[in-house]
């Protein structure tokens, strides 16, 4: 397999537009004793924008190489580079101190990585991430827009989300196929409900998707509520109700 296929599989599309990775790091303007959690760091172009004077970088590639090129790239500082998957290293550090989480992410594996993340939501106070336009439409989506689905509720059970500005796949070294755009995901401050409920609510929120064709009312038949007395209309369909609607049905089912 050549490097090129080798990284196609692996989702390792590297940005080099030096005007691109200029306008990500003004979003995500880093400051004085930041620390930022880095996935996918590649070959360094976005971490060597975010190096700056007390400001400590942790990042994660599942590729040995990029690892072993970073370490000695940046040795003269205090950053940290791991080999490991992202989808399964535990990511225990997190919960030491606040981090700023920022990444070009595989597209194959974006909305996972973002999940996954959900579960540490307190210590993190944002994330900058690189995704593929259409799953920048699913996360950044609301109630009423034709993207709003079951990833939108979930994200949105925990995070603010805006899409800020899409990158050509000109700025690639190797092309996609598809436009990337930069999201910025901001931890709510009181969510709805906690994180311990989060597994349940992810289960709930999939079953009220299940069948796409049915009302929420034949979707969530299984389920111990009465959906008019909680001012839900049994007729909608799961895309049809708000982020609040959804959190009202959930609490009912924990009553």
């Amino acid at each position: 397999m050549s490097d090129r296929s080798h990284r196609r599989k692996l989702g390792q599309n590297y940005l080099i537009d030096p005007v691109i990775l200029f306008e990500i790091e003004r979003a995500i303007n880093p400051q004085m004793q930041d620390t930022f959690f880095e996935i996918g760091p590649g070959t360094g172009a976005l971490t060597k924008s975010l190096i700056g004077e007390e400001i400590k970088i942790i990042a994660m590639d599942l590729d040995e190489d990029n690892i072993k090129s970073l370490q000695k790239k940046f040795s003269h500082a205090n950053h940290e580079f791991i080999h490991g998957d992202i989808l399964h290293a535990p990511l225990d550090f997190l919960s030491t101190q606040i981090h700023r989480v920022v990444g070009n992410l595989p597209y194959n594996i974006s909305t996972q990585i973002i999940l996954k993340l959900i579960h540490f939501t307190p210590y993190i106070a944002d994330i900058h991430f690189l995704v593929q336009r259409e799953v920048a439409h699913r996360v950044c989506s609301s109630h009423g827009s034709k993207n709003w689905g079951r990833l939108g509720v979930k994200i949105g059970a925990f995070f603010q989300s805006t899409a800020l500005f899409n990158v050509p796949p000109e700025a690639f070294d190797i092309k996609p196929k598809v436009q990337s755009t930069l999201i910025r995901l901001i931890p709510r401050k009181a969510p709805q409900i906690t994180l311990e409920q989060y597994q349940d609510f992810s289960t709930f929120v999939d079953t009220a998707f299940a069948n796409k064709r049915k009302n929420i009312n034949n979707n969530l038949k299984k389920l111990p509520i009465n959906l008019e007395k909680l001012n839900i209309n049994p007729l909608a369909r799961a895309e049809e109700l708000s982020l609040d609607e959804f959190m009202v049905i959930f609490k009912a089912t924990l009553a």
